[in-house]
């Protein structure tokens, strides 16, 4: 199992912990990643990281599709494959209705049509075959629109780009994961039990399916984030994944459609998620942390003395060697877990 670290978005003022990112190179950390919400961008970061470093990948996770044309982010990735000598990788999700249509101010679209059309159109830009034309529901290239000026004409990248590059997305859902593993090289799929696959097995067999190619686990990445406390004192390392559960699982979405809500159902606390998100949309923000169950911390976290995730960890070695875990991606801020886990893992 590979371990990748994500940076966190966390604060009013944004800073990278370089001397950490260094430490986790030199340790044999694969990889580590960026995302965005609404406040700073995926990309940046990511360009910073890879002119200070020699070795570690570095991913976006996630560019959001609907704040970006398919055509700039592919213009992203040519650029920081050839300045990085090959270490970029594009991570994409299609983020939710609130902040696509809150912060950006365009439509959400569908967002597993919108997934399939974007990676199309990045690929054939990479691959620099011909000219790119694509018509599709989301995008039309050229745009040929009521209000175009008839003057666009279909252009090729002026550079090269490296078709092999490794695009994932970001999916929980049995039909976004379905659609990842598709059209895509891997999946970041949020909460995860490492003994409890099959949330995701059936979707991603079918995508392999639709593929059509032969597709299977040798070729696809499932990237988990996996929060990791330790500490002596269990309950207070339960907290922060059970904060973030319930900001998740209670408050990111509305009532009617929060995916991450969704999910915890999937995991088998149907009765638990109904309780999170009614409590915290009604204010009690506090009673909803608190019926976050132990046991679903236990599960998708590791968290505890250095006993209690040493053993906890072998269920996770023996997801990776069935490959339903590919890297593990930690929000590690401190060295002692830092080092904790490249001991126990690298």
């Amino acid at each position: 199992m590979r371990l990748g670290l994500q940076l966190s978005l966390a604060g009013p003022d944004f800073a990278i912990d370089m001397d950490l990112i260094h430490e986790a190179e030199t340790l044999g950390y694969d990889s580590v990643w960026t995302g965005e919400a609404y406040g700073s961008d995926c990309v940046t970061p990511i360009a910073w990281i890879l002119a200070k470093t020699s070795r570690i990948k570095a991913g976006t996770a996630i560019m959001q599709m609907p704040g970006r044309t398919p055509a700039i982010a592919a213009m992203t990735a040519i650029t920081l494959q050839s300045l990085s000598g090959g270490r970029f990788i594009m991570g994409i999700g299609p983020s939710g209705p609130q902040v696509i249509e809150g912060w950006h101010g365009v439509p959400y679209g569908k967002p597993l049509t919108r997934t399939k059309e974007y990676i199309s159109i990045v690929r054939n830009i990479l691959a620099r075959e011909g000219p790119l034309v694509f018509k599709g529901e989301h995008y039309e290239l050229p745009y040929t629109g009521p209000d175009a000026t008839g003057l666009g004409k279909p252009l090729r990248s002026i550079i090269k780009g490296d078709p092999a590059l490794k695009i994932y997305t970001a999916a929980i859902s049995p039909n976004g994961v379905r659609t990842s593993a598709e059209v895509a090289d891997g999946v970041f799929p949020f909460f995860t039990d490492p003994e409890n696959f099959e949330v995701y097995s059936g979707p991603i067999e079918e995508g392999f399916t639709k593929a059509g190619n032969g597709k299977s686990l040798k070729d696809f990445e499932i990237l988990p984030l996996v929060q990791v406390t330790l500490g002596d004192d269990l309950e207070a390392c339960r907290l922060p994944t059970k904060q973030f559960l319930a900001l998740y699982g209670g408050g990111m979405g509305a009532r009617s459609k929060n995916f991450y809500n969704d999910h915890i159902k999937r995991l088998g606390y149907e009765e638990a998620a109904v309780k999170i998100q009614e409590l915290y949309l009604s204010g009690q923000k506090g009673a909803a942390i608190g019926s976050v169950p132990d046991e679903l911390v236990d599960k998708v976290a590791l968290v505890g003395s250095r006993d209690r995730i040493r053993d906890r960890l072998g269920a996770w070695k023996d997801a990776a060697a069935k490959r339903h875990v590919g890297t593990m991606v930690v929000p590690v801020t401190d060295r002692e877990t830092l080092r904790f886990l490249a001991e126990e893992l690298l």
